[in-house]
């Protein structure tokens, strides 16, 4: 990875992006609609162009690197994980003397020791822990996650900045690019979401099967795979112990308490295979990466955000699948996007009363057939109405719950306003972003046909 990343292409720079800048400086059939070729176009993309990368493992490690070393300069990672040994044989730029230290971090740093001129942000937290004002800031977000669930998270973070006229038309400034990689064994996709023109996520949910579901019979008394002793402990034995106290998938404690359990039970009944990172892998649904198809997703989902930065070149339409499990086949399928989709379309339309309660609408919103979001927190053109948490937002904002939701809003008599909360999903309570568009009936500037239409 050795190499000079400067935006004047000093240090020997000009020889070192002498196949990015035949690239950015030269006109083609496939170049995308507002490219326009220049030598100065790389010190632009290096000077200007703001990446997120989400996720620090297999995937996010080769993606730090592959954006650095593609002209990238201003990159930003964040990943709540710690290193543990097993991670060791695939997330490259881990070493040993790193275990128990942030993810983030030590693929930041190691990153940067190796590629000059690059600056990484690391950020050892939640992506739940992170205001919307954060990723705004970017310009492109790339996934490199193991979960479903975090994945439709920042999809809907991202589709939260989508507005649309009043046609219904999206608004192009107003989009946050997505990049998505996804690996399984020999398998893998990588996948360009433009919220509002591709299919987003949640457009497309149904491409991940159902998690695997073990009759509680099997687990309780004929228990025959690992994976039978990992969910006893995780689904019976922890509630049976722990007296109802809600079981935290993210928390060590946790994880090393069901795989202590899941060992014993293991052992009576004979049974090999039981692990702490199998244990991890069947609590939350992750299945083992290979450093081969990393590197090759990675590499993919690096030239699409290279489009996407520079206009280069058109982007993939829009899904590719990559299967190396018995020689090599990749294929590129082009999905439509659902126009009524809950998180990239324009909104849930809610029709209010003037009067109605900031409470009130919170409890809607929980009762909504559609949205069914429960402990909301809700904000306005960034202004937060109510927060759930942390406490001392809660404080601050508790008084407006008995205060009309119109006046909160300013008067404005429709709007879009976004709410974060929890929602049920096979079982789990996952987090969930949703943006609605409020009318208010009776007031000046809303009309019948407003309504009618879902203005």
């Amino acid at each position: 990875m050795a190499g000079s990343l400067t935006g004047s292409g000093g240090g020997g720079g000009g020889n070192r992006w002498r196949d990015l800048d035949r690239l950015l400086t030269r006109p083609g059939n496939i170049v995308g609609p507002t490219f326009d070729p220049s030598p100065e176009l790389r010190s632009e993309l290096q000077q200007y162009v703001r990446v997120l990368v989400v996720g620090a493992g297999g995937l996010g490690c080769e993606l730090l690197k592959d954006l650095a070393l593609s002209g990238f300069v201003n990159l930003e990672v964040i990943d709540m994980d710690r290193i543990e040994v097993s991670n060791l044989n695939r997330q490259f730029l881990f070493r040993l003397q790193d275990v128990g230290k942030p993810k983030a971090e030590v693929a930041a740093k190691r990153v940067m020791e190796r590629v000059k001129g690059v600056n990484i942000v690391p950020h050892f937290c939640r992506i739940e822990d992170k205001d919307l004002d954060f990723y705004n800031k970017f310009n492109i977000i790339a996934l490199g996650l193991d979960s479903v669930e975090a994945r439709s998270y920042i999809n809907a973070v991202a589709c939260t900045f989508l507005e649309y006229n009043s046609e219904d038309k999206p608004d192009e400034d107003s989009m946050k690019p997505i990049v998505d990689g996804g690996t399984e064994g020999f398998k893998g996709h990588a996948r360009v979401i433009m919220p509002g023109v591709t299919p987003c996520f949640e457009c497309t949910i149904w491409l991940f099967p159902p998690q695997v579901k073990f009759p509680l019979c099997t687990l309780a008394e004929t228990p025959r795979t690992a994976a039978h002793c990992i969910e006893y402990a995780h689904l019976i034995k922890w509630d049976e112990v722990h007296g109802g106290k809600p079981f935290d998938a993210d928390d060590p404690e946790h994880m090393q308490w069901v795989y202590s359990e899941a060992a014993k039970r293991a052992e009576l009944f004979g049974i090999p295979g039981v692990t702490y990172s199998f244990t991890q892998g069947v609590v939350k649904n992750i299945i083992p990466a290979i450093a081969s198809t990393n590197a090759i997703i990675s590499a993919a989902c690096t030239l699409e955000a290279l489009k996407i930065a520079s206009g280069c070149s058109k982007t993939m339409t829009n899904y590719l699948t990559y299967n190396g499990l018995e020689g090599l086949h990749t294929k590129v399928t082009e999905f439509v996007r659902d126009k009524d989709c809950l998180v990239c379309g324009p909104g849930t339309l809610l029709e209010l009363d003037p009067s109605t309660t900031l409470q009130k609408f919170i409890e809607l919103v929980g009762d909504h057939p559609k949205l069914q979001l429960s402990k909301a927190s809700v904000t306005h053109r960034g202004k937060n109405l109510y927060m759930q948490a942390p406490p001392v937002l809660e404080e601050m904002t508790r008084s407006n719950l008995n205060l009309p939701l119109y006046e909160l809003m300013d008067k404005v008599p429709k709007d879009v306003v976004h709410v974060a909360g929890t929602v049920n999903k096979d079982d789990k309570k996952t987090s969930a972003l949703r943006k609605l568009r409020v009318v208010f009936k009776g007031i000046d500037g809303v009309t019948d046909m407003d309504t009618a239409n879902g203005a």
